[in-house]
């Protein structure tokens, strides 16, 4: 994340011609680059006796990994010391990036040939090195080139530049900017508006009748706030700014700026000992509305009107709305974030994604507010469509967002964009700024949380170099149990790397109403995925854009890339949904596979945009499965701060729970008694199948656990000493039943041959 990580809390607020890495020959590239990947960077099934065979002692690609920092005046004998000191806790890789005080310029000659000095030490060890795109974070800053050597591709934004208050009756004059965008008459009894001709770059305009506010929005050069080691401040600011991510031209900018010079003197270790690069919560926190040159002409394009009308209606200034934006106007918003997240996509991710796969490495970031995706519908978009070509999507839980007092099934959308997009990976970065400092016992506990979400590569916070003075490692990371902590780690990672995914629920995420500012879509969306997690229901989470095109669709099932099949697809109190969608889901029904839509039906069906969908009828969801009788009971965000008592399951409505058990059918796992606190999740490898259970609970849970298979034996494999055994089960017709006793807040994991 960042090198002040261990001394301060996490902000949350926070010429162009492109090279050849953007050429036609890209696809001939990425075949290329297919045929020579490495085991680690594609799903792999092999067998349970291959994979015990590596069991013990797993390979260096499989991590962990510390974010080492490289503050102070660091060399050769400061990297062997400390990479000794992380090689001997148990790590095997390790997340480095630029740091305060380094005697090399960031990006300079003497810069790479330092970094070169921790490659090659870490090769010596046999650990592996991920590198850090940026000097702290978001990425896509350089290290303050963008500001300094190419300020025409800084990020811009759409911000009001004036309000102008008028009366029925007032003339208004007013001399107008080349870089305004729109002027806007709003009356402010109603919202609706009057767009105002420019002439000789100024505004003549006579008020009718009525109270209206003439706002001026001017695109500006606006960056979100960065939090750079170059920065001699030491402070979060707008003074680096951040590229136009929307814009693929700065993308390869700053991949000239970046990871060309790392391939200049470091390009013979790719796909070797240097693993790739890692990316850190790219995001529009700005004020005002994200924006590119080209934006308006994509808009059109893609949508079939001119935006410019409304946009005066819902940019911010001051941090204040405009106006109460009227439905038109709610819908038009909603199609402008339609549009942004495509062009980020396409403008940032992509173009990152593809470059690492042409030379051999794998791209891993996360976003911001995962946790909450209200949040990040404004700042990015859409997650899946951020992770659409990222090889390792990821999540963040630094601070409080994972605890055992709180309920935190986000880290499934990371392990669920690799599902569904056929990569092996999943990443997480934790601990940053957790305050308290975790226990031994609480960082095993966040990152079971998250193993048993899918996530199965992790890096942890923060490993700053022994050259700096009074500013040691966290001190977790001191406990003598930390090695044990890091070989469970070590081992996890790699079970549940191999494989692929089994599960064949789809819970939709509805990022179309968060674009609506629709909050109980939000609500309802978590809380199904926690009903879902609190009966032992492996899913993953889907995106529009699955549903529409992406996800393989045959009689009854969408299959994503990693091969598993959903045969239900469950929609939560959906606003708006798109006719492609429908449809896709009208097919998927009428072969035989279970849509439910809980809580509402949408009562908007987009087609080529949002403001224009049509109002739903009954008839359009007739032909599914429809629980509209209750609500989903809302769910908490995680806290701040820690609350004093433990979170309380929820108490389903019953025509919820029956109508989700009902689309969901038998399922792969049952018990004896219901246990909300035990949570499961399922790999399939050639001949077996994986099932970790991890027991989120205070107390200790004693079942008798029934799994649904024709195996004949079943073996318990302990990730804390290796060992495996075999495990005493009751069989019957069609079935395997086991008794489990699991203390609180312990893992197990069982192989079914």
């Amino acid at each position: 994340m960042y090198n002040a990580a261990v001394t301060e809390m996490h902000n949350r607020e926070h010429p162009k011609a492109a090279p050849a890495i953007l050429t036609g020959l890209a696809a001939a590239i990425f075949a290329l680059s297919a045929a020579a990947q490495q085991p680690w960077q594609k799903l792999q099934l092999p067998t349970a006796a291959a994979v015990q065979q590596e069991w013990q002692n797993p390979p260096s690609e499989y991590g962990p990994e510390p974010y080492y920092g490289l503050n102070g005046p660091v060399d050769q004998a400061v990297i062997a010391r400390d990479l000794d000191a992380m090689k001997s806790l148990g790590y095997t890789a390790v997340t480095a990036q630029a740091g305060y005080g380094m005697n090399e310029p960031y990006l300079s000659e003497a810069y790479f040939k330092l970094f070169r000095t921790l490659v090659e030490q870490a090769k010596k060890r046999n650990m592996r090195v991920w590198i850090v795109d940026d000097a702290g974070y978001p990425s896509g800053f350089a290290g303050g080139k963008f500001s300094t050597e190419h300020p025409e591709l800084r990020m811009q934004a759409l911000l009001v530049a004036d309000h102008i208050p008028a009366n029925g009756g007032d003339t208004i004059t007013h001399a107008i900017k080349p870089e305004t965008v729109a002027v806007t008459a709003i009356n402010q009894a109603d919202g609706t508006t009057i767009q105002l001709p420019i002439a000789n770059a100024a505004i003549a305009w006579k008020a009718p009748p009525g109270n209206w506010t003439v706002v001026i929005v001017e695109h500006q050069f606006s960056t979100s706030p960065t939090r750079s080691d170059t920065n001699p401040k030491r402070v979060k600011d707008g003074t680096q700014s951040l590229e136009d991510y929307l814009d693929p031209s700065a993308t390869a900018q700053y991949l000239e700026f970046t990871h060309e010079q790392y391939k200049k003197y470091l390009g013979d270790e790719f796909g070797k000992t240097i693993m790739g690069f890692r990316g850190d919560e790219p995001d529009y926190s700005i004020r005002g509305l994200p924006w590119t040159p080209k934006f308006f002409d994509r808009f059109q394009q893609l949508k079939g009107y001119d935006i410019r009308p409304f946009v005066a209606t819902f940019v911010t200034a001051a941090g204040q709305t405009a106006t109460s934006l009227t439905d038109p106007q709610k819908r038009a918003k909603a199609d402008y974030y339609d549009v942004f997240s495509q062009m980020f996509r396409d403008g940032f991710f992509k173009v990152q994604g593809d470059w690492c796969a042409a030379n051999h490495l794998e791209y891993q970031v996360h976003l911001n507010h995962e946790e909450a995706e209200l949040q990040l519908a404004r700042s990015e978009g859409d997650f899946f469509r951020a992770m659409r070509f990222v090889q390792v999507p990821g999540i963040d839980s630094i601070w409080h967002q994972i605890f055992p007092d709180t309920i935190s099934d986000f880290p499934r959308l990371a392990s669920s964009a690799s599902h569904l997009y056929g990569k092996p990976r999943a990443f997480t970065e934790s601990f940053a700024a957790y305050r308290p400092e975790p226990s031994i016992t609480d960082a095993r506990y966040v990152l079971n949380e998250q193993f048993v979400r899918g996530i199965n590569l992790v890096e942890t916070m923060y490993f700053p170099s022994s050259a700096t003075a009074g500013h040691g490692r966290s001190p977790y990371m001191n406990d003598p149990a930390y090695p044990e902590l890091l070989t469970y780690t070590r081992r996890m990672s790699y079970l549940l790397s191999m494989g692929h995914p089994t599960a064949d629920v789809a819970l939709y995420l509805p990022t179309s109403s968060l674009w609506l500012g629709d909050e109980a879509s939000d609500t309802a969306f978590v809380a199904t995925e926690q009903l879902l997690s609190e009966h032992q229901i492996d899913f993953d989470i889907v995106s529009e854009d699955g549903l529409a095109t992406d996800l393989k669709a045959s009689h009854g099932v969408f299959e994503t890339l990693s091969g598993n099949r959903y045969k239900t697809v469950i929609l939560p109190s959906v606003a708006v949904i798109s006719q492609a969608v429908l449809d896709r889901l009208h097919a998927f029904a009428n072969g035989g596979g279970h849509v439910l839509f809980l809580g509402r039906t949408p009562s908007l069906i987009s087609g080529k945009t949002i403001l224009d969908a049509r109002a739903a009828t009954p008839a359009d969801f007739a032909w599914a499965s429809v629980e509209t009788s209750a609500q989903l009971p809302a769910t908490p965000t995680p806290p701040a701060q820690p609350p004093a008592t433990p979170p309380v399951p929820q108490i389903v409505p019953p025509p919820i729970l029956h109508a989700v058990m009902t689309a969901v059918g038998a399922k792969d796992i049952t018990l004896d008694s219901p246990d909300p606190t035990l949570k499961i999740m399922k790999r399939r490898l050639k001949d077996s199948d994986v099932y970790l259970l991890f027991n989120e609970g205070a107390a200790t849970d004693t079942h008798a656990i029934t799994f649904r298979t024709d195996a004949q034996m079943i073996e318990t494999w302990d990730p804390e000493t290796g060992a495996i055994s075999s495990t005493v089960s009751t069989r019957d017709e069609g079935t395997m039943t086991v008794p489990l006793h699991l203390k609180p807040y312990a893992t197990t994991v069982f192989m079914i041959r």
